[in-house]
């Protein structure tokens, strides 16, 4: 007698990547202690029984904007309920709300409204970053760090990330190239010194005390995203660009710059270094007292 029962290996085509992650092997415990997802509710939980999300994106929450999300919640309770899985007896984890829980905690509550369903490690990864993207407008090299860790946790291609995040491959990748500039422009591009576009520029200069020399202008100067495109553009074609009262281009200005300033420490007062392209140019040392100039003069060995 045949087995009328349907076949369960359905085609992964179109099922989305966490159907695709429910077909890994590895599971997490709170898949055997829930094996079905918990029935359509909102639950009251304490907060002590919830860790927060090791997978959450966001790596960093504004202080004062915490504050008064609190203070907000004191008044008014929590709007949206924050969403957790189970996995164990009094034991939750986050997936998505946790500024929403850490201002409940601040605020004195004991229990939060939550949503509670069963996700693995990757489903996590993936429900989170999801959620931050369109909830919690991350930076973008916040984004960025999330795709890649998606790309390798996940083994997933470009993409097949792209088609999961609702981004073209193309979209995708000018994420993944930030992860190459230099320490100091992430960080700038944590701290939105700059913008996505400026960093995007930016990238397309190889050496990088050049790239630094053109992304501390834009920095200084508040230039716009065209302004340091047409910059990079000008230095990648053997053309800089004279932008400066003495036609320096910018790479020039910052080394003159840096001399600059290693004077001023030297003399211990300001110090005013001007040169041009021919590399033509000229020194000049304030002093406010007879005294000050004495004591420049004995630095420079002259008395």
């Amino acid at each position: 007698m045949s087995d009328n029962k349907p076949n369960r290996k359905k085609s992964a085509l179109g099922r989305g990547l966490g159907a695709l992650l429910e077909d890994s092997p590895a599971k997490h415990k709170s898949e055997e202690i829930l094996p079905e997802v918990v029935k359509t509710g909102i639950f009251e939980i304490p907060l002590e029984e919830i860790q927060v999300n090791p997978f959450q994106p966001r790596t960093y929450f504004d202080k004062e904007a915490l504050s008064e999300l609190a203070e907000s919640i004191k008044v008014q309770g929590i709007i949206q309920p924050i969403t957790v899985r189970k996995l164990d007896t009094k034991e939750y984890q986050l997936i998505s709300g946790e500024r929403r829980f850490q201002a409940s905690k601040l605020a004195g509550l004991a229990q939060i409204p939550a949503y509670v369903r069963t996700a693995n490690d990757q489903q996590m990864l993936e429900m989170a970053l999801i959620e931050n993207i369109q909830r919690e407008n991350l930076n973008a090299l916040e984004i960025a760090h999330s795709y890649q860790r998606l790309l390798a946790e996940c083994d997933l291609k470009q993409e097949q990330l792209g088609d999961r995040v609702g981004k073209n491959r193309t979209t995708v990748n000018n994420y993944l190239r930030l992860l190459k500039l230099p320490p100091t422009i992430q960080a700038a591009i944590r701290d939105q010194q700059i913008s996505m576009g400026h960093a995007r520029a930016l990238i397309n200069i190889e050496d990088v005390d050049k790239q630094l020399a053109i992304f501390k202008k834009a920095v200084d100067e508040e230039l716009s995203v065209r302004k340091v495109e047409a910059l990079v553009k000008a230095l990648n074609e053997g053309k800089p660009e004279k932008t400066t009262e003495q036609g320096l281009d910018p790479v020039k200005k910052y080394e003159i710059s840096k001399i600059q300033q290693r004077l001023a420490s030297h003399f211990g007062t300001k110090v005013s270094l001007k040169a041009n392209n021919k590399n033509k140019g000229e020194i000049k040392i304030p002093f406010t007292s007879t005294s000050d100039l004495n004591r420049i003069l004995e630095i420079l060995e002259i008395i």
